[in-house]
């Protein structure tokens, strides 16, 4: 990624050199239309290579761009900072349920919370086999029904 990154600056700077080559000639440059600025006092007017206007033009039009969004992101970042500080708050409520979620219970809900035991294997009767004994490997181990 970085050396196409490098190719497309390497590309940017050969295709501004080539612009500022393509227009070097000056042009005059005024802040007034017409001859408002001899009502202005002083020379509002400069001479400069025409990519240089064209250049300064670009950067100018990018600032103003830069500029115009951060005055227009204004609300979501108000917006952010806002639901930062209600997770903050959130998160800091969980500490808290997590501390008194871990306290001693009581024994009834300890019970109902407690795991299932698992189901007898397919074959067995459950009321025959303890939960504790260990089932027999082969049919023939079983005790004889009477």
């Amino acid at each position: 990624m970085r050396y196409v990154r490098m190719l497309l600056v390497a590309l940017l700077a050969i295709i501004l050199v080539g612009v500022a080559l393509a227009n070097r000639q000056l042009v005059t440059v005024g802040l007034f239309p017409g001859r408002l600025d001899r009502y202005m006092g002083g020379d509002w007017q400069v001479q400069m290579p025409l990519f240089l206007v064209i250049i300064l033009a670009l950067l100018v039009g990018m600032i103003l761009g830069l500029v115009w969004e951060w005055v227009r992101e204004t609300t979501v970042r108000q917006e952010s900072a806002r639901r930062a500080h209600e997770l903050q708050l959130l998160e800091r409520e969980v500490r808290g349920l997590r501390v008194t979620h871990h306290a001693p219970r009581d024994e009834v809900l300890a019970i109902l919370d407690a795991p299932k035991p698992a189901p007898a294997p397919a074959g067995v009767p459950a009321a025959t086999v303890p939960a504790n004994t260990p089932l027999p490997a082969t049919p023939s181990a079983l005790p004889a029904r009477r």
